[in-house]
Parts: structure tokens; sequence; C-alpha cells
């Protein structure tokens, strides 16, 4: 077998490998935007090597999980963390990162994660997609907010309304502002409906979903929050206890604690962002809705 450790990044990739068999070893610097890399991995399926790579987890490399997934390859991706901490040296270059791969491979010692399946991927991107165009609503609204301030208008959300809306059309205002108006007027209208076609999208997957609807029971928790923790947290029983999950998310306090003293900062935020902020606005919006919820 062949062991490649890939130091990965977007241009290129630096490699280590070694041919178990033979004793074969060597370093190389593969380019990715003519095709280096791509005929490096291909020359070795022709060869008929059975190859193991390994690389940290990383972005902008789904073109070469699929390359090597349909070569047949095996693919090995590691916890940036774990393997930071598994370094001995001092010194940090691309090769030596290559090297340390290749040796966590060569020992049995790669601290392989987890995985999501290309289906998986590809429903996140429409739940990023959705939360990427609320925010850019979200700035519309505020900033059509602040023109009907500064004319006397606090309307607050009754400026959306069929009535507002009349109002805020009406202002008399200065040539820009009045094309401002205009233009954030009309990028609303266009993404509203875009936003409606998503929302449905999230709702029917939800409901293809047996655990997505029974965590819809939950208090606070929608069709939106419910497929999300279903996709990121993938297979529950990769974590042993229920605890692991909120440490997964990074929904635990940083602790710096010595002496007996204890020193709780705040959550540590590791883990996936969309999700812990789909939790919190659960969390917040039951709250506010049931006072019982305010006080645990």
């Amino acid at each position: 077998m062949m062991l490649i450790g890939v130091d990965y990044h977007p241009s290129f990739q630096t490699i280590a490998f070694l041919i178990e068999e033979t004793g074969e070893y060597e370093e190389r610097e593969l380019n990715h935007s003519d095709g280096q890399a791509e005929k490096f991995y291909r020359d070795l399926k022709q060869r008929g090597i059975c190859v193991r790579v390994g690389m940290e987890a990383t972005g902008h490399s789904r073109w070469f999980e699929r390359l090597l997934a349909e070569l047949g390859f095996e693919l090995w991706i590691g916890d940036p963390a774990e393997i930071k901490a598994k370094r001995v040296k001092k010194q940090k270059f691309d090769r030596e990162d290559a090297r340390l791969l290749l040796r966590l491979l060569r020992e049995n010692n790669f601290p392989q994660i987890w995985v999501p399946d290309a289906e998986n991927r590809d429903l996140r991107q429409l739940l990023w997609h959705r939360h990427r165009l609320v925010q850019m609503r979200t700035r519309i609204m505020n900033q059509l907010h602040a023109l009907a301030m500064n004319e006397g208008y606090c309307l607050k959300k009754k400026l959306f309304s069929e009535r507002g809306r009349a109002q805020l059309e009406k202002l008399a205002l200065a040539p820009w502002a009045s094309r401002r108006r205009q233009e954030l007027l009309e990028l609303l209208d266009r993404m509203n409906p875009t936003i409606e076609e998503l929302t449905a999208a999230v709702e029917r997957e939800a409901r293809k979903r047996p655990e997505a609807m029974r965590l819809m029971t939950h208090p606070g928790v929608g069709s939106l929050t419910a497929l999300a923790y279903v996709l990121i947290i993938g297979t529950p029983t990769r974590f042993q206890r229920g605890k692991q999950i909120g440490t997964y998310v990074g929904m635990i306090p940083c602790e710096e604690s010595s002496a007996r003293k204890q020193r709780l900062r705040h959550i540590s935020k590791q883990g996936n962002s969309l999700l812990r902020f789909l939790l919190v606005e659960a969390a917040q919006a039951e709250a506010r809705v049931h006072p019982d919820w305010r006080r645990r």
C-alpha cells in the first residue's frame, strides 16, 4: 500500500509518500490549476497501486475528495487540533506538515474524523444559502428603518406592513436618499420570494426525516433548527454521551482553572457556527413566549 500525507492548500498541495512494500519515499509539490495533482493520482490508479491519503480537515477541497473517490482511493480526514497537538518540532512548514501526516498514517495514530456524505453536504448548502439571504434581507430592512427614523417615523415592524410601506414610499427625500429607498425596496421585493421558496424546501426536507420531526416537538425548535441539527450532528452514536454534543457545537464555557480556583469564560464557539446560532435563536424565541423557560 502507498501512504500519502497531504498538506493541502487551495492552489497546490505538498505530499510525502511511502510505498510500504518497497520502502520508496519521496516528497513533492503538486499544482492544482495545471492538472499536475490530478495527473499524479490518475497515474497511480493506472499502475494499480492501493493508496491511502491522509489530510487535515480544510476547505476548498471538494474536487480533490471527489477525485479520490472516483479513483477508489482511501481518504482519511483528520482533526486539525489533534494533529497539531501531535507535532513535536517547533518548525512548521509545508513539507514538515506532510511528513507529520505520513508519520501518523504509518503509526496508525491518525485522528480520523467523521465526514458527511455528498447529500448531507448539499443540504447544508441549502441551509447556508437561506441563512445568508436572511442576513442580507435584515441589513436591507435596517437601512430602510434608518431612512424612516431620520424622517421622524419609528414604526419598527409596522414599517413593512402594507400601511407602513405606503408611508415609507410617500416620504419626501432628497434625490440620492430617494434612489437609495427605491433600490432597497426593489432588493427586498426580489429577496422575499426566494427566501420563502428556500424555507419551503427546508420544511420538505425536514418532514422526510423522522429525527427532525421528533426534534420539532421540542419547544422553540422549528424545521430549520431541526434539519440543521440532524445534518450537522450526523450519526449520534459517534458521541459517547450527550455532553459531548455540547462540546462539539461549542456551547460549553472556556475554562482556565488552576490552584483550586475555577475560572469560566465565554462559550468556546468551536464547531459549526450555523447550528450554534440556530440553537441560541430557538432558546431565545421560546423564552420570549413561555416565561417558565426564561427561568431555566
